[in-house]
């Protein structure tokens, strides 16, 4: 495809939304909560918010940098960029991060739809905390429906990313974003609402710094990089269908506003529900899928209808906060066969639907059935570990020294600036960042990941 080929999004809008919904999933929601509550509440949010604008937002403007003067799919922006040399394998890595990703994340996408279903159905009333616990094993380790909601939502990803980036990504984010955040707003409305509430507000917005260790910052930048979707290859890749006129640093500091927003939302609505009945909240699908059906319960159990409505809302901000991102995954994808290949967009869609598929139908069945373990792990955990631990945090720290070290200065400045009609005065203090503190910053991110700091 020709650079003047190349499809665009058609507004400035609809490229904020799409590149937000990228970076808006089920971490802001499991994560972030449970994060926030092992690290002191309000002064670990703070701390986010620190490494958000100063590491956040400055590898996000690396990867917009990349994907719209390359105007090529991660797997060929460093080709483009830096020819003749192995900075290709950066691209590649992204692209297999995004396929690896998307197989096992299609899984836990699945589950939600489960529960929007129960939701509706009221199959949540009268369950005590022993009921879900035993509910949610039950299912996750069945081999039949979770596999069926899993090819339901791939099938959904998959009919989006075929209509193109106009037609599927942009109108489609331009529709479930502004609908992600009417659900988040009324669940932290009705949240708020509930008696004693307000410990959990308080517990958010009054910082007791007496817990802000080391652990907390590396936490706080953990999340920071895991919430943005960075080092994965979807912002490179929705960044080359941007237009000249984008302005990469608004846009940036946009989708950071949005995905921090979503996340404090996410808080708002899990910390006042859970302090209200007393249970504190815990990690990972154990808070979506048995600790909060259980707050809901608790909270609204004397009106069976807004119990109902409460869990319904709440598994569909799931589901489509899952679908936002699972888009952005498949198109990382589907862009790179489409033009590396020459092969149609339905082609490359189908594929990596099929692949997905296969990686999902594995990753279910681990969780339950097959009991074979790789280095102790199953093989949905051993995908998640190889991810989110060593493909995320190396792809992101060699982004930061792709730009801030071999890429040529001029052509980052021309980007952030639009060929010098914007001011950017913020310039040297961002590429300083690039160079000497987003490397430092990720690799400690990456060794205590991987354990070795603790």
């Amino acid at each position: 495809m020709q650079k003047n080929e190349r499809a665009s999004f058609g507004s400035r809008v609809g490229a904020i939304l799409a590149a937000a919904g990228s970076a808006v999933g089920l971490g802001n929601i499991w994560r972030f909560p449970y994060e926030t509550g092992n690290h002191g509440g309000a002064a670990f949010i703070l701390i986010y918010l620190a490494c958000v604008i100063v590491l956040g937002l400055s590898i996000m403007m690396a990867e917009f940098t990349v994907g719209r003067h390359a105007k090529a799919s991660t797997g060929r922006a460093f080709t483009v960029l830096a020819p003749g040399t192995q900075w290709k394998w950066l691209g590649f890595l992204g692209v297999l991060a995004g396929l690896l990703i998307l197989g096992y994340y299609s899984v836990v996408a699945g589950w939600t739809l489960e529960y929007v279903l129960n939701s509706l159905m009221n199959g949540f009333s009268g369950k005590g905390p022993g009921d879900f616990v035993t509910s949610f094993q039950e299912f996750s380790q069945d081999p039949i429906r979770p596999i069926v909601w899993m090819l339901i939502f791939l099938l959904l990803t998959h009919f989006i990313v075929v209509k193109g980036v106009k037609e599927g990504i942009e109108k489609s984010s331009k529709i479930m974003m502004p609908v992600l955040f009417i659900i988040i707003v009324i669940l932290a409305i009705c949240s708020l609402s509930l008696p004693n509430s307000g410990k959990g507000l308080e517990f958010l917005l009054k910082p007791d710094f007496s817990k802000v260790n080391a652990d907390v910052f590396l936490g706080a930048m953990g999340q920071a990089f895991f919430s943005l979707s960075l080092g994965m290859g979807c912002l490179t890749t929705y960044a080359s269908y941007f237009g000249a006129d984008t302005r990469l640093g608004k846009t940036a500091l946009s989708v950071g506003l949005i995905d921090s927003f979503v996340a404090i939302l996410a808080g708002l609505i899990i910390f006042p529900a859970a302090f209200s009945v007393g249970i504190q909240p815990d990690s990972g699908p154990s808070l979506i899928f048995i600790t909060l059906p259980n707050v809901f319960q608790q909270a609204f159990g004397g009106t069976p209808f807004l119990a109902m409505l409460f869990s319904l809302m709440f598994y569909l901000l799931l589901a489509v906060a899952a679908l936002t991102s699972t888009i952005s995954l498949h198109e990382v994808v589907t862009a790179f066969l489409n033009e590396q290949f020459k092969m149609s967009r339905k082609i490359a869609a189908i594929l990596v639907t099929a692949f997905c598929s296969v990686t999902g139908v594995l990753s279910s069945l681990s969780l339950g059935v097959w009991e074979e373990r790789f280095f102790n792990l199953s093989f949905f955990d051993l995908l998640d570990f190889v991810t989110a631990k060593i493909m995320l945090p190396l792809g992101g720290m060699l982004i930061a020294i792709f730009v801030g070290w071999y890429l040529k200065r001029s052509i980052s400045y021309d980007e952030l600036t639009n060929e010098g009609m914007l001011k950017a005065p913020y310039f040297p203090l961002y590429m300083f960042i690039l160079k000497y503190v987003a490397p430092i910053a990720i690799t400690l991110i990456f060794l205590n990941e991987l354990g070795w700091l603790s």
